[in-house]
This record gives structure tokens, C-alpha cells and sequence, in this order.
């Protein structure tokens, strides 16, 4: 299959489809440097960002760096299973949910390993105990490395953890 230019946004030509990872519309994904092993998460071509959810952040600085502390239910309806992070903080930006109220949301960027694939992305921190879903994979997470079939479930299959 040729590859093709990616009219959005103008960018660079496109890895072909054969050289993308097939994905379903939820997958189990790692955030290793959080020591997440795996975390269900939904894979959302309508999301720019990455999402993931905290009951609780803490944002301080340390030695001049913005940093964030935060707390994670990796899984859902399950409130005792608790994984406290923290992270530098990259950004702040407005976001609009899904409902499409705008919140003032922290950015970071952490590893994703996903399908046996490992890469970097952004990702907001915000409360998600109303959704499915402990977080959203974004289009820019995904953006020349994967495509979604929406009927399929798991393609990428169970990540094994990585250490830091």
C-alpha cells in the first residue's frame, strides 16, 4: 500500500499501514516509569492528548522544576489498588472533555509500551471515576505508528512490564 500525506496537518508523508500496529478500540497498555504494568485503556482517534486518571495531583517544585505528585487507580471500580506517581510537568492547557467543557489540565509525558512497542508521549492528568476507562490512548500518541480497526478488542495483546 503507498503511502500517503496526512492532509490534516500537512505534515510529512506516512509510514505505510504495513508498517503500523494494528489497534482495537481498547487495548491494554504499560506506563512503566509509574511502575503501571497494565491498564485498560480506550483508543481514541476524537482525543488529540492522551488522558490518564488521578483521584489526587500535587503539584510542587523541586530544585526549579515543575513537577507533579499523583495518585492512580490503575483499575477500574477497584478504589484499594492505589499507584502513587509523579512526574515533571511539561505543560498546562486547556482541554475539552468530551461533554466539551474546557478544564485547565497538566500535561506530562511518560513511556508507553504497547503491543511490544515502546515510545514516549504526552499525556493530561485528570479525573476520570464517572468514565469506563482509567485513560485514553490520543491520536498524537498513535500518530505513524498505528492505525484502529474500531470492531476488534485487544489486538496489541498484555504487555510484560518493563523496569524503569
Amino acid at each position: 500500500m503507498p503511502t500517503k500525506k496526512d492532509e490534516s496537518t500537512n505534515g510529512p508523508a506516512l509510514n505505510s499501514i504495513e508498517d503500523k500496529m494494528p489497534l482495537g478500540w481498547r487495548e491494554w497498555v504499560s506506563l512503566p516509569e509509574f511502575d503501571i504494568g497494565r491498564i485498560k485503556a480506550k483508543v481514541d482517534t476524537g482525543a488529540r492528548t492522551s488522558c490518564l486518571h488521578t483521584f489526587r495531583t500535587e503539584p510542587y517544585t523541586l530544585d526549579g522544576q515543575r513537577r507533579v505528585k499523583f495518585w492512580v487507580h490503575p483499575v477500574q471500580n477497584d478504589l484499594h489498588q492505589v499507584v502513587e506517581c509523579d512526574a515533571p510537568i511539561l505543560d498546562e492547557r486547556n482541554v475539552s472533555d468530551s461533554g466539551g467543557h474546557k478544564e485547565l489540565r497538566l500535561v506530562i509525558e511518560t513511556r508507553l509500551i504497547i503491543g511490544g512497542e515502546e515510545w514516549p508521549i504526552e499525556m493530561t492528568l485528570t479525573n476520570r471515576d464517572s468514565m469506563r476507562f482509567r485513560m485514553l490512548l490520543g491520536r498524537t500518541a498513535m500518530a505513524g505508528r498505528a492505525f484502529v480497526v474500531p470492531e476488534c478488542s485487544y489486538l496489541a495483546g498484555e504487555p510484560a512490564l518493563r523496569t524503569k
